[in-house]
């Protein structure tokens, strides 16, 4: 094998070790996110408290945000969207490092 093959080896070896990364954390991103939500003490339980109509009030709610964001993507154009899914892939990204190291310090969420 020649030292340039061997180097785009490592080179995709290197890519994909780094995409691993970044859709693991992706991954813990979106699932500490959810359970910051819907936990008992999560964020909707702190923001409306205990309360059960309260709660499925902020789910109604939740539930309408998303089905409106559903709807409306096809109103913008694909490169919008695609800058949206950059932002959303990424800040996902770096909440699961925040979590991690959440996890790794405090030993919790």
């Amino acid at each position: 094998m020649s030292t340039i093959r061997i180097k785009q080896e490592a080179f995709a070896l290197a890519q994909a070790c780094l995409g691993f990364l970044i859709l693991a954390l992706v991954l813990l991103g979106i699932g500490g996110t959810i359970y910051k939500i819907i936990s008992p003490e999560g964020w909707i339980a702190q923001a409306f408290g205990r309360s059960l109509s309260a709660g499925v009030a902020a789910l109604g709610s939740l539930l309408m945000v998303v089905m409106l964001a559903w709807f409306s993507r096809g109103l913008s154009s694909p490169r919008r969207r695609t800058q949206f899914a950059d932002i959303a892939v990424y800040g996902f990204a770096a909440a699961g490092l925040l979590y991690v190291v959440q996890l790794w310090i405090r030993g919790s969420f």
